[in-house]
């Protein structure tokens, strides 16, 4: 995914693949959950990537923190190749400059530890300060995320805290280590809509005052369009459409950004709308698929459609699009 602005390019990913086997059988039977994937991630700025439930999304994320290995493709970070990074500056140093927000705020706090243990641990694990200044800092981050007063809310519990609240803990133990990158993996989506607002705003705030990037995964092409400067749209594995939001967002050109927009609500309209596509299940792919991923549900699917997916087009300066009927 290219990029024109002057930032200093902190991550890039060129042409990831990422294949799951099926079952316990033999390499012979894989899933490819990423297909030639390839976006930059810049300092000081949010990249969206959107797309429904398996569409890649998070495995890209997984990648990223080690968590899977890549089928292909290579990884960059601070333009240097990972692998080269980690072997001169070790895992850990790479772990402390890219961190995780996941999805479900209570699942990725321990149950049986308070709010001050899991904000000081990191700062232990990674050496950050001593013990003397330890509860100072921890502190410090529970008021840079909002969570007032702060030294009773260390004395609490995950269960003792609102689905906004233990999201906030999570991203002030990301940032007890002082990252760069932070990949936020659906980070609203189990929240209540009347909160979701407040952890959008924060995580700007850190993206525009201290500098730090984000990935911002979600199915939500809304919120990608109020939190993040550059927009990549997901369908199977494969990235359809990619640019700056506003443009990926207002002038959608592939069928499948048109569906999910279309998906929106709009204030004061009622009744139902068309969606752009026809009914049909999401398609597993291999690594033998070939096509579009979208063309048994695009309403302008021709035969080629179904024999290759073509190469991206820039229709705008950086929005670039992969569909055969621009």
């Amino acid at each position: 995914m290219q990029n024109t602005n002057n930032h200093e390019v902190i991550l890039s990913v060129k042409n990831m693949v990422k294949d799951f086997p099926l079952g316990q059988s033999s390499s012979n039977n894989l899933m490819r959950a990423m297909n030639d994937v390839s976006f930059e991630l810049r300092k000081g700025e949010a990249l969206a990537i959107v797309g429904e439930s398996g569409s890649g999304k998070s495995t890209g994320a997984r990648i990223l923190t080690r968590i899977y290995d890549k089928t292909a493709g290579d990884i960059y970070f601070k333009g240097e190749p990972l692998d080269s990074y980690i072997k001169k500056n070790g895992s850990l140093e790479y772990a402390r400059q890219v961190q995780m927000i996941f999805q479900d705020p209570f699942g990725s706090l321990n149950p049986v530890h308070s709010i001050y243990h899991h904000i000081a641990r990191p700062l232990t694990i990674h050496k950050r300060a001593g013990k003397e200044a330890i509860p100072t800092l921890v502190y410090e981050l529970l008021e840079m995320v909002g969570l007032f007063p702060v030294k009773e809310t260390a004395e609490k519990y995950p269960h003792e805290l609102s689905g906004g609240q233990r999201q906030r803990v999570a991203i002030a133990r990301a940032l007890a280590v002082s990252p760069e990158v932070i990949l936020a993996d659906e980070p609203i989506s189990m929240l209540d809509v009347s909160v979701r607002l407040g952890i959008l705003n924060l995580m700007a705030d850190l993206k525009d005052k201290h500098g730090i990037s984000f990935m911002y995964i979600t199915h939500d092409i809304a919120t990608a369009r109020y939190f993040a400067e550059k927009t990549a749209v997901m369908y199977v594995g494969h990235m359809v459409e990619w640019g700056p939001s506003d443009s990926v967002t207002q002038t959608p050109q592939h069928p499948y950004t048109q569906l999910l927009l279309s998906a929106v609500p709009e204030a004061g309209k009622s009744g139902r709308r068309e969606l752009g596509a026809k009914k049909g299940e999401i398609p597993l792919w291999r690594p033998s698929s070939k096509g579009c991923p979208f063309a048994s549900r695009c309403y302008k699917a021709s035969e080629k459609c179904a024999e290759s997916i073509p190469a991206p087009t820039m229709i705008s300066e950086g929005h670039y699009v992969r569909c055969n009927h621009l």
